[in-house]
């Protein structure tokens, strides 16, 4: 059920490129959530009606509860964007949405704990085969090549993304986030190590059949058992983004602040018509 929640976190974040993209993809997680929930434990015949049913209510509470208060933020951030941006507001927002992503797991595992602690043991071997997968695919695309060839990536995903909120970047705006990749902590190795634990942590979990005692508290609070490097590396690297966004934006342009708040309205249009479907 964690699937949902990243949704919400990515798309409070502008992470998806475009506002269709965000009513898409929302209109159909139900799908979505049923068919990766069925990747990974093989679910066939009344496992997987009662989860499709698990989902509904969990998708119904979520539209009821949850996209009025994202909206509303994505409304005060644009506000903010416009009158000008502090690392306040920055703290501010970044609470609020993880806040957010907080409760929709706790609620998403409430829902879930009671048919994963039915799961049968060849269930377990599948989904242990399914993350060993995931594993190969995230080492992949994140951990081939060079420190250098790491680091160049990521700069071209942080240009294009912020280019998505205030369109083409000017040189000067270019070299200050080149000067933010640079030293900016990589963490790809840290967070590789905390996906691993997570997943050791979720298989005893399950092979005990202790999801309907334990799974809510857990899933909510999945960074209270990191590497304390992994903690540390993590603050480092949130401050760096925000230091880059307090250094880029007294640099904007009225046009490219217009962009950037504009984008954030039609999040929050998105949100509120969503809420009311």
């Amino acid at each position: 059920m964690k699937i949902f929640a990243h949704l919400l976190l990515a798309s409070s974040l502008a992470l998806l490129s475009g506002c269709s993209s965000i009513r898409l993809a929302y209109d159909n997680a139900d799908a979505l959530i049923l068919w990766r929930a069925s990747s990974y434990f093989d679910f066939q015949g009344e496992q997987a009606a009662e989860l499709e049913r698990r989902i509904a209510a969990y998708h119904a509470w979520h539209r009821a509860k949850v996209l009025p208060q994202v909206a509303q933020l994505a409304e005060d951030a644009a506000q903010r964007i416009e009158r000008g941006l502090t690392r306040g507001d920055i703290d501010r927002i970044y609470a609020a949405v993880e806040a957010q992503v907080r409760v929709s797991v706790r609620a998403g595992a409430v829902e879930a704990a009671p048919l994963l602690d039915r799961l049968e043991p060849a269930q377990l071997a599948h989904f242990e085969r399914r993350l060993g997968e995931e594993n190969r695919t995230f080492a992949k695309e994140h951990l081939r090549g060079t420190f250098e060839e790491r680091k160049k990536r990521r700069l071209k995903r942080v240009l294009e993304r912020l280019e998505d909120w205030t369109g083409k970047l000017t040189e000067e705006q270019v070299i200050r986030v080149r000067r933010y990749n640079d030293s900016a902590p990589m963490l790809n190795e840290l967070r590789d190590r905390d996906r691993k634990r997570l997943q050791s942590e979720l298989l005893s979990m399950l092979r005990a059949r202790e999801a309907g005692k334990r799974l809510p508290e857990w899933a909510s609070h999945w960074d209270r058992n990191r590497d304390p490097n992994y903690s540390s590396a993590f603050r480092q690297a949130r401050a760096a983004y925000i230091d880059l966004l307090l250094d880029l934006y007294p640099t904007l342009s009225a046009e490219q602040k217009a962009s950037a708040a504009a984008r954030m309205r039609g999040l929050a249009a998105d949100f509120e018509h969503l809420a009311r479907r």
